[in-house]
């Protein structure tokens, strides 16, 4: 981010993180996640991928609060269900569904292992405050 901003004068372009900047029928900009533990990355990891993949889903609201710093005002306009995103307002999961909130990459289920991408977040968000939220839902520590 500051590279790109600092780059900005001296190539005469602007920068922007705001996930849809110019309205209109495209997908916008997210900041999709991969997401894996070792579980997940070893022999039977689908299973594991799986389980944390529903425990998203039970707590949809609070990702799409915490993966946009306008509580999900700004994620709004990206996640409209059209153009290889979700809907903001249902959770979803699929292998290799890139109009999903979770994707499954072909290549992982084939292998039933490997890691899943939460594509909810918002370009502009936190990815501390990101990666704090998944990890507090998927290991039950809230």
């Amino acid at each position: 981010a500051v590279v790109s901003t600092q780059s900005t004068g001296e190539f005469n372009v602007v920068v922007s993180f705001d996930p849809k900047p110019k309205a209109g029928e495209w997908n916008g900009a997210g900041c999709h996640t991969n997401v894996s533990t070792l579980k997940m990355r070893q022999d039977g990891g689908m299973e594991h991928m799986i389980s944390a993949i529903e425990k998203l889903g039970t707590k949809h609201k609070e990702h799409i609060e915490a993966y946009d710093p306008k509580k999900g005002a700004d994620n709004s306009r990206r996640l409209t269900g059209r153009h290889e995103t979700a809907s903001i307002d249902e959770f979803s999961y699929g292998v290799a569904h890139r109009g999903a909130s979770v994707r499954i990459p072909r290549q992982v289920d084939k292998d039933g292992k490997g890691y899943f991408e939460d594509r909810r977040p918002a370009s502009n968000c936190d990815p501390y405050t990101v990666t704090s939220r998944i990890i507090r839902t998927i290991c039950s520590l809230d």
